[in-house]
This record gives structure tokens, C-alpha cells and sequence, in this order.
């Protein structure tokens, strides 16, 4: 009896350790490179060193985005999934920093207001079949702590 106890404790977490491995291996997540390090989504919040969320309020961000329809007027342009899509270009690799949207403000965290107007941090130009607009958001505000832009490479897998 006392196995069968044992074998029902440690399957559960088996499943557990798994799914985690496939989920942290998988580089099927929007992700960015910036220079040696990329930056990459992941839905496992405990696995993120950088925590973003989103507001409606402008008052209670720590970072403004605004979403542009000028691609040269962007400091961060997505467009992907076409023919010149370079998948291998964001590699996972021990330099990967993970960024997670929390629905609330995480203490130390950025808080991301995303608007067609202005003024903004950041300025972002996205037209891609895998990068929504927030996930865009998220990955430059986690790059870069909400700090000024720096060039960056984009690629979707």
C-alpha cells in the first residue's frame, strides 16, 4: 500500500516536470534577439526573471506604448511570417531572459499603458501572425526594464 502511495505522489509531479521542461525548451513563444541575449515570452510565470503587466489607466503606468502605423516612426517594428522569416534567429540559450504578462502589477515590475497616441516610450509598428500588439509591448518593455530603445533584431518561431 505504502508504493502505491508513493507511485500516486510522484506521477503528478512527473506530469508536472514535463510540461515544464517542454514549455521552457520550446521556442514557439513571440521572443526578440538583442545582440547575444533573446528575449522571450513564457506562460510559467515562476520561470520569468521580468514580470510585465497592462493597464487602461495612463496614471498608473510605469511605461507608455504607443502602437504607430508608420514603420519609421517605430523604435521597435514586428513583420513576420513572411518569406524572409528568419526562424532560427532566437535560439533558447542560457543568456534567454523570460518575460511574463501578470494580469496585476508585479512589485518591481513594470506597468505597460498601450495607446494610438502619444507620448510614449516606445513607439512600435506590428504586423505580424504570431506578435499581438501586447506581446510586442511586453517583449521591449522586458528588454529593456522601460529604459530608451536600443536597435533590436525581431523573429518569430
Amino acid at each position: 500500500m505504502l508504493r502505491f502511495k508513493i507511485l500516486a505522489s510522484v506521477i503528478p509531479l512527473l506530469a508536472a516536470a514535463v510540461f515544464a521542461r517542454a514549455e521552457i525548451g520550446s521556442v514557439s513563444h513571440p521572443c526578440i534577439a538583442l545582440g547575444e541575449t533573446s528575449v522571450e515570452l513564457t506562460s510559467l510565470f515562476w520561470t520569468a526573471g521580468v514580470h510585465v503587466a497592462f493597464t487602461e489607466d495612463p496614471a498608473l503606468a510605469t511605461v507608455r506604448v504607443q502602437i504607430t502605423d508608420d514603420a519609421d516612426a517605430a523604435d521597435f517594428v514586428v513583420v513576420d511570417d513572411g518569406p524572409g522569416s528568419e526562424p532560427a534567429s532566437c535560439q533558447a540559450n542560457p543568456a534567454t531572459r523570460l518575460v511574463s504578462i501578470a494580469a496585476q502589477p508585479v512589485d518591481g515590475g513594470q506597468v505597460i499603458y498601450l495607446s494610438d497616441e502619444g507620448p510614449a516610450d516606445y513607439r512600435i509598428y506590428v504586423r505580424s501572425k504570431s506578435f499581438s500588439q501586447r506581446e510586442a509591448a511586453a517583449l521591449i518593455v522586458g528588454a529593456h526594464g522601460g529604459h530608451r530603445p536600443l536597435p533590436l533584431q525581431a523573429a518569430s518561431l
